[in-house]
C-alpha cells in the first residue's frame, strides 16, 4: 500500500520543529478523532496522524524516516524493522498528556475522567434591586430574599454517612484501562462507576439531600448598601451564591442596581441638580431664597440680574460617595417666571419700566443689529 509523506500527512515541513509538530498532531487529531469527527473516513486518517506523529515525534525515527523513508521501516528496506515490524511498543502515550486538554474531557482519555471528588466553588448570583433616589444617596439597609442552593447541613455537603475510600478506583476516582494497538500502548481513564468518580462510597446516602450535597432554600440576606450607589452599579456580597461542591466554597451575591427619579433633584455622577424657580422682581433685584439640600434647608443669595439658566454651586452639598471617600457638589439653575396675568396697576409698573434706559446692555445692542441698514 502506498503511504503518503509523514510531513504532508502533519501538514508541517521538513525543517518543522518538535513543537510545530506536535502542534500540528494536536489539530489533526482534534479533527478526525472518531467520537466527535462526521468524515466517513476519519477514523482512517486519525490512525495515519498517530503514526505519522509516532515517526517524526521521535529523534531517533524520524532522522532514520528522512533517510531511507517508509522503507526505514520496511523489513524488506534498507533501513530494517519495517513498519509492520517496526517495533512501537516503546511508544507508549497517556492522550491525557497530547489530547486530553484540547477535548477538554468526556472523550475517554484520562483527560476526560475528571476527579468528581474535586472542590469547586459554587455559581455566582445576579439579583435585581431598586433603590429610590433617597437611599442611593444616603445609603441603606436592605433586605433580599433569594432562592439559592446551600450546603447540607445533615451531611456536611458530603451526600451521605459513613464515607469510606471506593475500594474499586481506590479513591482515585477513575479506572485506567490500557489499550494495545499497532501504535503502541494507550493508556485512558474512565470515570468509576462505584462511586460515580468522587472516589468515596457512603454507607447511608442523606436523605435529606438525596445524596447531592446541598439542598434549596429560600434565604433572607440583610445587605448594607452603600451611599452613592448609580443605575447600572453592582455591589458583590462575598460567599452569598450557591453553594460550592465537595466542600468548595460558596459562590457570591451581585447586587444590580436601579435607581428612582426624584421629584426635583437631577443627579450627575455625586453632584446634583435643582431647577430653582424666581420671579422677575428676585431675578432684577436680586434676593434671599432658600434652598433644600439633600440633608436641609440653607438660603442662598440670588444676585440681581440673574438670568434664566444661570448657574450657582453650593460646594460639598452632593452626594457622599463611601466607596470613593469623596463627596460631590450641588449646583442651582435658575428659572425666571413671568406672570401669566397682570393687573391694571402692574402693566402700569412694567410700562414704566420699559422706558428704562438699557444702552449698552445685551438688548440695546440686538436692538442697533436689526435696525441696521
Amino acid at each position: 500500500m502506498n503511504k503518503r509523506d509523514y510531513y504532508e500527512v502533519l501538514g508541517v515541513s521538513k525543517n518543522a520543529t518538535d513543537d510545530e509538530i506536535k502542534s500540528a498532531f494536536r489539530k489533526l487529531a482534534k479533527k478526525y478523532h472518531p467520537d466527535i469527527s462526521k468524515e466517513p473516513d476519519a477514523e482512517a486518517k486519525f490512525k495515519e496522524v498517530q503514526e505519522a506523529y509516532a515517526v517524526l515525534s521521535d529523534a531517533t525515527k524520524r532522522k532514520q524516516y528522512d533517510q531511507f523513508g517508509h522503507a526505514a521501516f520496511d523489513n524488506n528496506g534498507a533501513g530494517g524493522g519495517g513498519f509492520s515490524g517496526f517495533d512501537f511498543s516503546g511508544f507508549d502515550v497517556d492522550l491525557d498528556d497530547i489530547l486530553g486538554n484540547m477535548f477538554g474531557g468526556g472523550f475517554g482519555f484520562s483527560g476526560g475522567a475528571r476527579r468528581k471528588n474535586t472542590r469547586s466553588r459554587g455559581d455566582d448570583v445576579l439579583y435585581h434591586m431598586t433603590l429610590t433616589f433617597e437611599e442611593a444617596a444616603f445609603g441603606a439597609s436592605k433586605d433580599v430574599k433569594i432562592d439559592t442552593s446551600i450546603s447540607c447541613p445533615d451531611c456536611d455537603g458530603k451526600g451521605g454517612h459513613d464515607e469510606s475510600t471506593c475500594d474499586v478506583c481506590h479513591g482515585s476516582g477513575t479506572i485506567t484501562t490500557e489499550q494495545r494497538t499497532i501504535l503502541g500502548s494507550f493508556l485512558s481513564k474512565t470515570t468509576c462507576t462505584n462511586c460515580g468518580g468522587t472516589g468515596k462510597t457512603f454507607k447511608r446516602r442523606c436523605t435529606t439531600c438525596n445524596g447531592r450535597g446541598s439542598i434549596k432554600k429560600n434565604r433572607t440576606i440583610t445587605v448594607h448598601v452603600p451611599s452613592g450607589i448609580d443605575n447600572g452599579m453592582r455591589l458583590r456580597v462575598s460567599g452569598k451564591g450557591e453553594a460550592g461542591r465537595n466542600g468548595g466554597p460558596a459562590g457570591d451575591l451581585y447586587l444590580e442596581f436601579s435607581v428612582q427619579e426624584h421629584s426635583f433633584f437631577k443627579r450627575d455622577g455625586d453632584d446634583i441638580y435643582l431647577n430653582v424657580p424666581i420671579t422677575i422682581t428676585d431675578a432684577v433685584l436680586g434676593c434671599k431664597k432658600d434652598i433644600r439640600t439633600l440633608e436641609s434647608v440653607v438660603t442662598l443669595n440670588v444676585k440681581p440680574g440673574t438670568n434664566t439658566n444661570d448657574k450657582q454651586r453650593i460646594k460639598g452639598k452632593g452626594i457622599k460617595n463611601e466607596s470613593t471617600g469623596k463627596c460631590g457638589d450641588m449646583y442651582i439653575i435658575f428659572e425666571v417666571v413671568l406672570p401669566d396675568k397682570l393687573s391694571r396697576e402692574q402693566k402700569n409698573l412694567f410700562e414704566k419700566l420699559s422706558e428704562t434706559n438699557l444702552e449698552n446692555t445685551t438688548y440695546s445692542k440686538f436692538t442697533k443689529f436689526v435696525n441696521k441698514k
